[in-house]
């Protein structure tokens, strides 16, 4: 989540206006303590291991993906749990802000009863990778890597997706908009589709949201996570999923990157959910979107897309 970014752009809007005539003053001062605290913020890495982790299921495996073969001071923690069907779908798990891997397990098991094989990383700077701290420039090369390993993983192309979760669906979406760019021969192969859950249009709109104060926000930020730029490069099917009870950031921002993604496109409202149970209360209307949108799972009862 980046709720605690948030909390505090609320708290202290005019403290910014203040360091934003800094940076006027004083550029390079001002803008490396803004571009600082910016990303201690949104990224807010909780160390340890989450408290509701209970241990690594059985057939999960431990991987180590290197970010440049020269050097070894840097590398991804990644989970690769396959599912028990031969070539079932693949998909590459992007998880947001503050928690690792051990705060994401609950949603990539039931990623894994939908039937689809995970791959998920920590970005450098989170649990057990290396490297950091993490940047939007970095956690978008992390997610390339992870990608190219997916595609060793799940060769056939049409059975590899991708899926991002709140602050990880602009980091989703960057990626797909890089393979819909990208010459087919490219290493890092296409995508069948792209899952986007409880995420936003960019960083700075959200914020302006919260704020509800009409900032310059979009010239303060160093991080955009610009994902409204981006969807309609995406040339891959699209589903979006978000909880009608997220607090913190409301559905509309999924309606709206609804409005500008290309189709094919589905926009799943999960009548209640919040911005972290969306996945569970609504399991059933997510398997009948997978396998309507994407042919995948079992079919259950109809979903309310639009």
């Amino acid at each position: 989540m980046i709720v605690p970014f948030l909390s505090w752009l609320r708290a202290r809007w005019l403290r910014l206006m203040v360091v934003g005539t800094l940076i006027g003053a004083f550029p390079i001062a001002g803008l490396s303590f803004l571009s600082y605290k910016e990303r201690d913020l949104i990224f807010r890495i909780e160390p340890g291991i989450a408290r509701w982790y209970n241990g690594l299921p059985a057939g999960l495996q431990e991987l180590e993906l290197p970010v440049s073969p020269a050097s070894s001071q840097q590398s991804l923690h990644a989970w690769w749990w396959p599912a028990a069907a031969r070539n079932a779908p693949a998909v590459l798990y992007l998880h947001g802000s503050r928690w690792n891997l051990t705060g994401q397990l609950f949603r990539i098991e039931q990623l894994r009863e939908f039937g689809f094989s995970v791959l998920a990383i920590d970005y450098r700077g989170f649990g057990k990778s290396k490297g950091g701290p993490p940047s939007e420039a970095a956690v978008y090369e992390d997610a390339r890597i992870a990608w190219e390993r997916l595609v060793k993983l799940q060769p056939d192309p049409a059975r590899r997706f991708i899926y991002g979760h709140s602050l990880g669906g602009a980091v989703a979406v960057e990626l797909a908009k890089t393979l819909s760019d990208q010459p087919l021969s490219s290493r890092r192969g296409p995508a069948a589709g792209l899952i986007v859950e409880s995420s936003f249009t960019s960083l700075a709109d959200v914020a302006a949201a919260v704020t509800n104060i009409g900032l310059p926000i979009r010239w303060l930020l160093s991080q955009k996570f610009d994902s409204i730029d981006k969807i309609a490069g995406v040339r891959m099917p699209v589903l979006l999923v978000h909880g009608t009870g997220d607090r913190y950031i409301p559905h509309r921002f999924s309606e709206e990157l609804y409005a500008e993604a290309l189709e094919p496109k589905k926009l799943l409202l999960i009548e209640g959910g919040t911005h972290n149970n969306s996945m569970r209360i609504g399991s059933a209307e997510y398997r009948t979107a997978l396998q309507e949108f994407f042919g995948l799972g079992r079919k259950t009862r109809r979903a309310s897309l639009r």
